[in-house]
């Protein structure tokens, strides 16, 4: 009995073993690919970047509790020196707006037009649930198949990715990122496993969830 219980629990160590071994290797995989395969196509000198027509400004919390969230401050104060620059004609602001009490696009819109971009020119996105959404629905709702996207520097890797995959042209401009802390710390450990999610996605054909009606810029 005792010969067979230890054979048992071999094997479950055996199959627990190997399972670690492809998590580590997927996550070593794709945390490698793709900051390798983009490359050249992220900036963190406004001078270097390629003007576009349009920047997708991709979602983020303005507040964290009772705190502004950096993330959000930073990724606004990179939208607008792309405007400053004469980069870009217009942005869509890309966020999620899931319930009625939060919406990360209205409150992205309202930071830029209060540090000086205009009002006319900053376009909402209600449905940037997830990355991948937002990123799809910039060609298939509002036209722009080639662009710049705006966030911290392991997101835009992450998103230029996808929206390549998908076969757009885009360009990462990276907002100022935030030193390790409790919260950012947390912020990069979910990054390692979004970065997986990736691939999944791209293997099951994952599509937004919301498309609609065309908005033209």
């Amino acid at each position: 009995m005792k010969a067979r219980t230890k054979k048992i629990f071999k094997r479950i160590f055996g199959v627990l073993f190997i399972g670690l071994i492809l998590v580590v290797c997927t996550l070593f995989f794709t945390n490698w690919k793709i900051p390798h395969d983009t490359k050249g196509f992220v900036y963190d000198s406004v001078d270097s970047v390629p003007v576009q027509k349009a920047a997708l400004v991709l979602g983020a919390a303005k507040n964290i509790g009772d705190r502004p969230n950096l993330y959000f401050t930073y990724r606004i104060q990179a939208a607008k020196e792309l405007y400053d620059a004469g980069k870009v004609k217009a942005f869509v602001v890309s966020g999620d707006n899931s319930r009625k009490d939060y919406n990360e696009a209205d409150d992205m819109r309202n930071a830029l037009i209060e540090a000086g971009v205009p009002a006319n020119i900053i376009h909402c996105d209600y449905a940037g649930l997830r990355t991948l959404d937002s990123v799809v629905r910039m060609s298939e709702i509002f036209g722009q198949d080639s662009f710049i996207i705006v966030s911290q520097e392991f997101h835009n890797e992450r998103a230029v990715f996808l929206a390549r995959h998908y076969g757009f042209t885009a360009y990462g401009y990276n907002a100022k990122d935030l030193s390790l802390n409790r919260s950012s710390y947390r912020t990069k450990i979910r990054e390692l496993f979004a970065r997986v999610k990736v691939f999944v996605d791209i293997v099951t054909g994952k599509e937004p969830k919301y498309l609609g009606e065309k908005i033209e810029i």
